[in-house]
C-alpha cells in the first residue's frame, strides 16, 4: 500500500513539474513575440520617417493600409469580459500557433464568474494542453482548435474540439484511452473532480473525425 503511494506521489510530482515546463514555455513564447513586436515596430518608425523626410504622404497611407491589413490578420488577443480567462486563453493560443496548430475562439462571459481563478486555470489549461498534444499527432494541414465559452442561463458553458481526421478514440471502463504515457491522465482527472465538486455537468465525444469536451459549470 505504501508503495502505491509512493508511486502516486512520484507521478503527481512529475505531472506537476510538466506543467510548470509546459507554463515557462508558454510565457517565454510570449515574451520572444512581444521582442519581434518591438523589432519590427522600430523598423516600421524608420520607414515611414523616410516618406515624411520626402514629403510623399501617398506612401504613407499605403503603408499604414498594410500595416492595419497585416495587424488584423495577425491578431490574436481574445477577450472575453474575463481578465484571467483572457489571460489563460490568449497564452495557450500563442502556445498552439507557435506549433502550427490554428485555433478558433469565440468566448464570451458577461458577468462575474462563481468559479474560482484556480479551478478555471485548471480546467482551462488543461483541455488546452489536451488538445495541442492530440493536434501535434496530426499533420499541420489537419490540425485545428475550437474553443467555445457562452454564458446559458446561470451557467457557464465551455467547450473544446479538437480535429482527429476521422480516428475515433476508444474508450476504457467508461474513459476515453490516452496516448501520452503513464502519469499524463491526471489533466482529465483534476477536471473531472472539479466539475464534480462545483456540481457541474462534463461530456466527451469522439465522432465525425473530431473529440469535443462539453462542461456547464453552475454560477
Amino acid at each position: 500500500m505504501a508503495i502505491l503511494s509512493r508511486k502516486m506521489e512520484e507521478s503527481i510530482a512529475a505531472y506537476q513539474r510538466e506543467l510548470l515546463d509546459t507554463h515557462y514555455a508558454e510565457v517565454e513564447n510570449m515574451y520572444r513575440q512581444m521582442r519581434g513586436w518591438r523589432h519590427d515596430y522600430a523598423n516600421h518608425i524608420q520607414t515611414m520617417k523616410a516618406y515624411a523626410a520626402k514629403g510623399d504622404m501617398q506612401a504613407i497611407t499605403q503603408y499604414l493600409d498594410l500595416l492595419d491589413t497585416e495587424l488584423r490578420s495577425l491578431d490574436t488577443v481574445v477577450k472575453t469580459g474575463n481578465a484571467m480567462t483572457d489571460a489563460i486563453l490568449n497564452s495557450k493560443v500563442s502556445l498552439a500557433r507557435s506549433k502550427d496548430i490554428p485555433v478558433k475562439v469565440d468566448a464570451h462571459i458577461p458577468v462575474a464568474l462563481s468559479v474560482s481563478e484556480l479551478d478555471l486555470c485548471a480546467i482551462l489549461g488543461n483541455l488546452f494542453d489536451n488538445a495541442i498534444e492530440a493536434s501535434l499527432r496530426l499533420p499541420p494541414e489537419q490540425r485545428m482548435i475550437r474553443v467555445y465559452m457562452d454564458m446559458k442561463n446561470t451557467q457557464l458553458y465551455i467547450s473544446f474540439t479538437n480535429l482527429t481526421a476521422g480516428r475515433k478514440l476508444k474508450k476504457t471502463d467508461g474513459r476515453f484511452e490516452t496516448t501520452k504515457g503513464d502519469g499524463h491522465g491526471f489533466g482529465l482527472v483534476r477536471i473531472d473532480r472539479i466539475v464534480a465538486r462545483l456540481d457541474g455537468y462534463i461530456s466527451r465525444n469522439s465522432e465525425d473525425g473530431a473529440f469535443t469536451t462539453e462542461i456547464l459549470l453552475p454560477q
